[in-house]
């Protein structure tokens, strides 16, 4: 047997984590809550697993090349030996994935091997692209790729010392599996990178997700409205910047109040709508999930849907 214990997990998210404040931590519970509720609504086989979009760096050739990355989740308790065959990828991701690979932007599947028990060091990842019309075989990972340029030097990423008790422990192999192919992956190159909430794969369209946990604000101009910081925002953007079949949708778990977290609704915005409801005036926000201060775009609450199994159905 080669595998890794939750205690193991949670030592490798300390180190590799730089801070966990509550809006972060909110946003992972988040996360976790919404693939609850789209499991309760018979949607399981419709949203990806999460994980990173990368893109190039340097003058003249930023952001020129982009691809995504998807983990398999490591589980505790579960041999992942070199001698075990290493797993398909679901039908779901492919195509998914296809969609990606329309618009110029390669996708992987990594899937890890364990070589010494309860050793995050001792994980290997192996990288399938897919989306492809043809059958690839796995190869080690980091894969290369053309456009992206190597690290010069060894960066140390794993430096800090986060508390992540409050993580909750069914989502730490979900989190643990993200950092540990991060890490693997800006070790090799330096690039721009972003999370993935999941991916919806829709009846009409591909939909990258952004989800948040807010309560509603309120403003004479606006009424009542939910804040998007710049980031995510640029984001979707980039999304819709591609077009063909790629959406994208801002998830909203609306809640009473930043203490108890009481669940309102599940709400959600288009891209599309989202673009031409917002405000043009940003607006200063609270603390972002590193750390600082975040600038906001508002939209207006009533542009925003019931996320339920009928509008699921007709996205």
């Amino acid at each position: 047997m080669a595998n890794l214990s939750i205690q193991n997990m949670k030592d490798y998210l300390s180190r590799s984590i730089s801070s966990l404040n509550r809006n972060k931590l909110n946003g992972l519970i988040a996360e976790i809550e919404f693939r609850n509720y789209i499991n309760d609504l018979n949607f399981r086989d419709k949203v990806s697993i999460g994980g990173w979009i990368a893109r190039n760096v340097g003058p003249g050739s930023f952001a020129h090349d982009t691809v995504v990355l998807f983990p398999n989740t490591i589980f505790p308790v579960v041999d992942y030996s070199p001698e075990n065959q290493l797993p398909s990828p679901s039908h779901g991701l492919h195509t998914i994935c296809a969609t990606f690979h329309q618009l110029g932007i390669k996708s992987y599947f990594c899937t890890p091997v364990i070589n010494m028990d309860e050793n995050p060091s001792s994980i290997q990842w192996h990288a399938v692209q897919l989306g492809v019309p043809t059958q690839q075989p796995y190869t080690s990972f980091p894969v290369e790729l053309q456009g992206f340029t190597p690290r010069s030097r060894r960066y140390n990423f794993l430096r800090y010392h986060t508390d992540v008790s409050a993580i909750p422990e069914h989502s730490i192999p979900e989190e643990f599996s993200k950092e540990h192919l991060r890490v693997a992956f800006q070790n090799q190159y330096l690039v721009e990178l972003s999370d993935i909430d999941g991916i919806l794969w829709g009846n009409q369209y591909t939909y990258p997700i952004e989800i948040k946990e807010k309560t509603a604000a309120s403003d004479r101009h606006l009424g009542e409205y939910f804040g998007l910081d710049v980031g995510p925002f640029v984001k979707l953007a980039f999304y819709a910047a591609k077009r063909g079949n790629l959406h994208s949708i801002f998830v909203v778990r609306e809640i009473d109040n930043v203490e108890t977290r009481g669940l309102i609704n599940w709400l959600f915005i288009t891209y599309e709508h989202l673009a031409q409801y917002a405000s043009w005036i940003p607006q200063g926000g609270g603390t972002n999930m590193l750390g600082g201060r975040s600038s906001v775009v508002r939209i207006p609450k009533s542009e925003f849907n019931v996320l339920s199994e009928r509008t699921i159905s007709n996205l």
